[in-house]
C-alpha cells in the first residue's frame, strides 16, 4: 500500500516543568494573566505530526512518504528520515524561512502548556497531491496549515483517494465549515476525546452523524485506550502499561502509525487498535516523538504480553523473514 501522509514537520523544544502548573495558576485570574515557568531542561527534537507517524510506519516495515514544506535548517532532518525508511522526495524546502517549531513544557503530572511556530508550514498549499506519482493508495491528512488540510481534502475527493482526517490540535483553528467537508466522507477519522467533542460542536454533527458520513472512526482515550467506530460496531482497546512514562509528545501519532500499519496488512479492528496502543506505549516510555526503537520481533513480542492475536501477527514477522532472504 502506498501511503502519503501530510501534516506540520517540526522541531520539537521540549521542556520540563519540576513542579504542577496548576499550583500557580488562579483561575480567576485567567483573564488578565502573565505567567512565566523555570524549566529544568530543554532538548530539541525532530518532530511534527507527518514525520511522527510515518516514522512508526517505517519502524512497522511500511514504506511511507511525507508531503510538506520545510526550510532551510531541514537537512540533517532529512537524512534522519531516509536512514530510518521514510521517504522524503515529497518534501520541500522554502528558502529563507526556518522549519515550523513546536514549544512544549510538561509538568510533573505530564500536563502541558505549548505553542506552535508555523514557518515553512505555511507554504503547505503549494504542494499537490495531483502532482504525486503514481496515486496514493491512502492520504494521511494531519494537522498542518489549514488552507493546505482543506485542499488536500478537496483533492482527494476529486482524485477518489481514501483519505485518513486526522485534525487533531487544529480543530481550533480550523473553520466549521472546513471541519465538515473533512469529516464527510472521509475513509476514516481519528481524534482524542477532547478533540471528538469540540469537533461536534464545530461541525454540528453529533457524534452518531460523525460515524455515519466516515468510513471508520478511532476516538484515543489515553490512558484508557481507545474506541473504534467500524462497521456498525464499537470496538474497545486497552492500552499497553508503559514501563516508564518520560514523555507524552508524540504518543498519539505513534499510536495512529501502528494502528495503520495493522490496517494496511488488512489486520481486524481490534489488533490494528492494539498495535497502535503498543506503538504509543513504546513513544510514552522516551522523551521525544521519534526517539523510540524496536525491531518487528520485539514488537510482536510485546504485543503478545499484552494481547492474544491468535497467530495473527505472524505477517508482520514473514515479512521480515523476507526481507533478510531478499
Amino acid at each position: 500500500m502506498k501511503i502519503v501522509v501530510t501534516g506540520s514537520v517540526a522541531y520539537d523544544y521540549l521542556m520540563t516543568f519540576p513542579g504542577y502548573f496548576r499550583d500557580h495558576i488562579l483561575p480567576e485570574r485567567l483573564e488578565s494573566i502573565s505567567l512565566s515557568f523555570l524549566v529544568d531542561s530543554m532538548v530539541r527534537q525532530r518532530g511534527g505530526t507527518a514525520p511522527n507517524i510515518a516514522y512508526t510506519l517505517a519502524l512497522l516495515g511500511e514504506k511511507p512518504s511525507v508531503l510538506a514544506t520545510v526550510g532551510e535548517d531541514f537537512g540533517d532532518y532529512r537524512v534522519w528520515l531516509e536512514n530510518h525508511g521514510v521517504d522524503t522526495s515529497l518534501i520541500k524546502e522554502i528558502p529563507g524561512l526556518y522549519t515550523a517549531s513546536f514549544f512544549a513544557n510538561t509538568d510533573q503530572a505530564n500536563n502541558q502548556i505549548a505553542s506552535f511556530y508555523p514557518g515553512a508550514m505555511a507554504f503547505a498549499s503549494k504542494l499537490s497531491l495531483y502532482d504525486v506519482n503514481p496515486k496514493p493508495d491512502l492520504v494521511v491528512i494531519s494537522p498542518n496549515d489549514p488552507t493546505a488540510m482543506d485542499q488536500y481534502v478537496r483533492e482527494c475527493k476529486e482524485l477518489g483517494i481514501p483519505y485518513v482526517y486526522d485534525p487533531s490540535q487544529q480543530v481550533v483553528r480550523v473553520s466549521g465549515e472546513e471541519l465538515r467537508r473533512g469529516v464527510d466522507g472521509a475513509h476514516s477519522l481519528f481524534v482524542n476525546e477532547y478533540e471528538f467533542g469540540l469537533l461536534q460542536k464545530h461541525t454540528g454533527f453529533s457524534a452518531e452523524e460523525i460515524v455515519q458520513r466516515v468510513g471508520f472512526v478511532v476516538v484515543t482515550l489515553g490512558a484508557n485506550g481507545a474506541d473504534i467506530y467500524a462497521e456498525g460496531i464499537k470496538y474497545h482497546v486497552s492500552s499497553v502499561p508503559p514501563r516508564e512514562i518520560l514523555d507524552p509528545t508524540g504518543v498519539g501519532d505513534a499510536f495512529r502509525g501502528g494502528f495503520l500499519r495493522g490496517y494496511a496488512l488488512g489486520l481486524d479492528w481490534e489488533i490494528c487498535g492494539r498495535m497502535g496502543a503498543v506503538a504509543a506505549a513504546y513513544c510514552l516510555e522516551v522523551k521525544g516523538p521519534q526517539e523510540h526503537f524496536y525491531t518487528i520481533e520485539e514488537f510482536v513480542s510485546r504485543y503478545r504480553q499484552n494481547f492474544d492475536d491468535d497467530g495473527k501477527l505472524d505477517i508482520l514477522l514473514s515479512k521480515v523473514a523476507k526481507e533478510i532472504k531478499n
